[in-house]
C-alpha cells in the first residue's frame, strides 16, 4: 500500500497572475538575500520596490484586500525610504 502525501495547487497555473506573483516573489528572494550586505543597500531596496509592486498588481487581480492593505503600505513604507536615500 502506497501513500503520496501530495498537495494540490488551488491556483491556476499559467495565468498571468501566476506569472506575475513568481516573478514578484523571485524579486524578494533577491532583495532578502541581499539585505546586510555592504554596499548593496539600494539594490535591496529597489528589488523590494519592484517584487512589492508586482505583488500590489496580483493582489488587484485578485481583489485580496488584506493583500491590497499589505502592499501597498510596504509600497508607501519603502518609497519613502527610496526618496528619503535619493534627496536627503
Amino acid at each position: 500500500m502506497t501513500k503520496t502525501n501530495s498537495v494540490k495547487s488551488v491556483t491556476p497555473k499559467y495565468t498571468i497572475d501566476w506569472y506575475f506573483k513568481w516573478v514578484a516573489s523571485a524579486f524578494i528572494l533577491s532583495s532578502m538575500s541581499l539585505r546586510g550586505v555592504d554596499g548593496f543597500a539600494m539594490y535591496d531596496l529597489s528589488f523590494s520596490i519592484i517584487g512589492v509592486s508586482l505583488w500590489c498588481v496580483v493582489s488587484f487581480l485578485w481583489n485580496d484586500r488584506a493583500l491590497i492593505i499589505l502592499n501597498l503600505a510596504g509600497l508607501g513604507l519603502l518609497l519613502r525610504t527610496f526618496v528619503g536615500i535619493m534627496f536627503p
